[in-house]
């Protein structure tokens, strides 16, 4: 008997054997996990993840209930020392076979607006990465991040580079992506690099069209209709914030299927002061997805309609936390357990799309 797990690894089973995963030859760390897109998408792929790191404990129960076998790390990585996982779980140094991950959180470098300071943090978190890369010398190294760590002019990743291209990793592909053009529905844009010093490599092959919101969420797709402020208290955890008074007027004069904040931006009851002859400006604020284009870009807030086009296309409610997990490719019987709406769409929104993982993943199987 065959058994499907959360993350789509397949495992055999019978009576007379013990439980026993069937992966290929490569295994993997993934550096900055969350609650383990990255993981689920590469064991997906037929990848061995030997473990997770992240400093946030929030994700720890979500990422090992998901992800079986895959050991969570809960540290820092600053604080954490190269010989950790040569000691403790026996990871082999020049190991061909060995894929590194290091999807750093990116908010020095996103066009999102938030305090420098907080975000100076992260600046440097390649970097840290790189420590791990040149103790261990693994075959692979897999890296995605936003698209401002190339434009940046204080990013790390020309030293980043120039360190890979030293240390014998001549084989490097990396480009700006647009996630809606593989698997992935939403306009999601990230730089996405894979470097190899053993063979040529590619990244994945860009599909001709987008994948679009109808073909994930609605009704049709197993979404019951649900009103603003639902909790859901099964582990499908299609539970939604909670509107305002004002806030679901609003969303009653927005048209569905893509309306925004301008149909009701005569309304002097309605309109915000802050809006007022700023009609080409923030116009995605308190909008409606559209059925038939991607989503927007699946962020930490997508659970608030005051922080983007996160209103659903014709029910007066912002996507359900399974809506935006879904739109992040996660299966639907992936378990987000925290204290909070917005600590899982935080686990969610930081994610990087199971099945944009596991597409890397097989390019470095099947290459």
């Amino acid at each position: 008997m065959n058994i499907l797990c959360r993350c789509g690894t397949t495992i055999e089973s019978n009576k007379k054997k013990s439980v026993k995963m069937k992966y290929n030859k490569y295994t993997a760390i993934d550096f900055f996990c969350g609650g383990g897109g990255m993981t689920c998408g590469l064991r997906q792929a037929g990848i061995d993840v030997i473990a997770g790191v992240d400093f946030d404990k929030e994700a720890k129960y979500t990422y090992e209930i998901n992800n079986p076998g895959s050991i969570f790390v809960e540290a820092n990585i600053r604080e954490l020392e190269e010989e950790y996982f040569e000691k403790r779980l026996s990871v082999q140094r020049n190991d061909d076979n060995l894929i590194l991950v290091g999807c750093s959180p990116c908010q020095f470098y996103s066009i999102i607006n938030t305090s420098r300071e907080k975000s100076k943090a992260s600046k440097d978190l390649l970097l840290e990465f790189q420590r791990f890369i040149k103790y261990y010398n693994p075959g692979y190294v897999l890296v995605e991040n936003v698209p401002g760590i190339i434009t940046n002019k204080y990013s790390v990743l020309p030293e980043f580079l120039s360190f890979l291209k030293d240390y014998g990793y001549i084989y490097i592909k990396k480009d700006i992506i647009d996630m809606s053009y593989y698997g992935v529905p939403q306009s999601r844009r990230r730089f996405s690099l894979i470097a190899s010093r053993v063979r040529t490599v590619s990244l994945p092959v860009k599909e001709k069209k987008q994948a679009i919101l109808a073909d994930y969420i609605g009704v049709w797709n197993g979404f019951a209709k649900i009103s603003a402020g639902y909790k859901d208290s099964t582990d499908l955890n299609h539970t939604t914030a909670g509107l305002s008074d004002i806030n679901l007027r609003r969303l009653a004069k927005t048209k569905k299927d893509g309306g925004n904040r301008l149909d009701w931006k005569d309304d002097p009851t309605l309109q915000l002061n802050c809006f007022k002859d700023k009609d080409e400006s923030f116009k995605d604020t308190f909008g409606r997805m559209w059925w038939n284009r991607p989503a927007p870009t699946i962020t930490t807030k997508f659970y608030s309609i005051s922080n983007g086009r996160f209103a659903h296309p014709e029910e007066d409610r912002g996507i359900s936390l399974r809506e935006g997990a879904t739109l992040q490719t996660f299966p639907k019987n992936y378990i987000f357990k925290t204290n909070s709406i917005a600590a899982t769409a935080k686990l969610i929104g930081n994610a990087v799309p199971c099945e944009y993982a596991r597409r890397l993943g097989e390019i470095i199987i099947k290459n």
